[in-house]
């Protein structure tokens, strides 16, 4: 189909209100659903409105009972989700940089970051460098401001660079290294390869975004897929595929929430043992009964997973 100019117009909150009502979506209070409409957005609860939809979805027509406070509640059960995530890829973050800083600082000395002999691909080295400089550039943090005074380094040591970084840029150093006893040290700290940790970092990279721009999370189909471990050395999946009941197709889980969700409880086993992130997942699930555990990538059995067992 060849492509044409988008002409829709903006409608007003009342008219996407009716517009709403005409393709059958149930609304139970007219002011409430024009305040959400207005504080949050007609685009960005569409996203909530779309599992309400018939086939094909492309008709924009409403399932039968389909409500306005049914997609509200997937809206505030996203949210609190990404709040959740968002909290524990902060301890997760933590602790790799930590454990980076402290190993690679110890091998290579405090300028590593520089050496560019210790990186594979020389275009993407100088990738890294240049968005640190960057980041090392715009900071204001007391402790750069202070090395800027006191000495001539293009860079500081790994121990600062790294604390002011992005974690795409440290995610990207790590892949970057030349494999050695070092990277494969890193890895193994979270249980994992370096193939396997490399990915994993790509995949918070990209859930991190997620959450810090408020997109939906939920029942999202990943476009970064995060690799299934081969030789995991810690408590993991046993069942990393799932089958459509409609069709009998099996599949891996490794695109949907579900597997982010496996992640971070594979990783806390090391950042934070003592961790309550299953107790508070549950309690978030029990609080949104009428979400689908499904349309996460939940497979049927997925409490029988040890490492979702408590």
């Amino acid at each position: 189909m060849p492509r044409v100019p988008y002409t829709k117009p903006a409608l007003s909150f009342q008219d996407q209100l009716q517009q709403l009502k005409e393709r059958g979506l149930v609304i139970e209070d007219d002011q409430k659903a024009i305040f959400l409409l207005e504080n949050i957005s007609y685009y960005r609860l569409s996203g909530y409105w779309y599992p309400l939809l018939q086939e094909p979805k492309s008709s924009h027509v409403f399932k039968p009972d389909a409500s306005f406070n049914q997609s509200f509640q997937l809206y505030c059960f996203d949210k609190e989700l990404r709040k959740l995530v968002s909290s524990e890829l902060e301890k997760i973050e933590v602790a790799i940089r930590a454990k980076m800083i402290y190993i690679l600082a110890h091998q290579y000395g405090a300028f590593w970051i520089d050496d560019s002999n210790l990186f594979s691909n020389p275009k993407k080295f100088n990738s890294t460098i240049d968005k640190l400089r960057e980041e090392y550039r715009r900071s204001r943090e007391d402790f750069i401001l202070a090395f800027k005074v006191n000495y001539n380094n293009p860079l500081p040591p790994s121990w600062m660079i790294l604390e002011i970084s992005s974690f795409g840029s440290l995610s990207s150093l790590y892949e970057n290294l030349k494999p050695g006893r070092s990277k494969r040290a890193i890895a193994k700290h979270f249980g994992l390869d370096n193939s396997t940790f490399s990915s994993w970092l790509h995949s918070i990279v990209y859930i991190r975004n997620i959450c810090a721009h408020h997109s939906r999370l939920w029942n999202k189909t990943l476009s970064i897929s995060p690799a299934l471990p081969a030789k995991p050395y810690l408590q993991w999946l046993t069942v990393t595929t799932t089958t459509d009941t409609r069709n009998g197709k099996v599949s891996t889980i490794n695109n949907k929430t579900y597997y982010i969700l496996s992640m971070i409880i594979y990783l806390l086993q090391t950042v934070n043992p003592a961790n309550n992130f299953k107790k508070k997942l549950f309690i978030l699930l029990s609080k949104y009964c009428t979400v689908d555990p499904a349309a996460m990538g939940f497979p049927v059995d997925w409490k029988d997973q040890s490492i979702w067992q408590s």
